[in-house]
């Protein structure tokens, strides 16, 4: 490999490398349904604005009226039925992800770190076979830890030397920034921002973006 190439590329998951909002969505609502009826319906849309966020976050997001209690037991109740339906029927992949990941995992090491449940990066895997492209992942359910918290734990585990984050959102370029990662934005996801090191409309633009930014950084 060489040393001007990133040797790890470190993913973001929902807006990155999948669209799962209709199964996330489906699986609230039968939880809201059976549970707390009264607290209504979501609707697909409804989670744009919450992809990315940590999970107590969107909770308050959602149900702001309701208590901390109330939102812990509708969280617990809806990740454990998500995990469940996901690993069963997976979400909708980008475009050329499996291409693009055999790609760049010929001269990098690939990685996830998401601000999601346990076991839901897993349910991932087990939906679509991906996991033989990943050397480790982090979700967010270490107590108290960030996502530039988790992008850290993996490039030190990992010793990482040359990493970059690739990710849809502005958490996703400030957390990178906190962790001292460089930053790919994937436009094609669900938010917004002017900060970042290189940019792709389309997931299969990542091994050509990536040597540009690579050489540009390590030259």
């Amino acid at each position: 490999m060489s040393i001007n190439n990133f040797d790890g590329i470190i993913f973001d998951l929902d807006g990155t490398l999948w669209d799962a909002r209709e199964s996330i969505c489906m699986t609230w609502n039968e939880i809201l349904s059976k549970h707390y009826p009264e607290l209504g319906q979501l609707t697909v849309e409804s989670f744009n604005a919450q992809m990315g966020k940590l999970l107590p976050d969107i909770g308050r997001s959602f149900f702001p009226h309701v208590s901390d209690e109330v939102i812990d037991d509708i969280l617990e109740r809806c990740l454990h039925r998500e995990n469940e339906y996901i690993a069963e029927h997976g979400g909708v992949l980008f475009d050329g992800l499996e291409e693009t990941l055999q790609k760049l995992s010929e001269n990098a090491k690939l990685y996830i770190v998401s601000n999601c449940q346990s076991g839901y990066i897993e349910a991932f895997f087990t939906a679509h076979g991906l996991q033989r492209y990943f050397t480790d992942w982090q979700d967010s359910s270490i107590e108290g830890s960030v996502k530039s918290d988790n992008i850290r734990t993996v490039v030190e585990r990992n010793d990482i030397q040359r990493p970059v984050y690739v990710g849809d959102t502005a958490l996703d370029g400030q957390s990178a920034r906190d962790a001292g990662t460089a930053f790919i934005f994937a436009r094609y996801g669900f938010g917004s921002t002017e900060q970042f090191d290189a940019a792709v409309d389309d997931i299969r633009e990542l091994p050509q973006i990536c040597s540009a930014l690579a050489a540009n950084i390590f030259n």
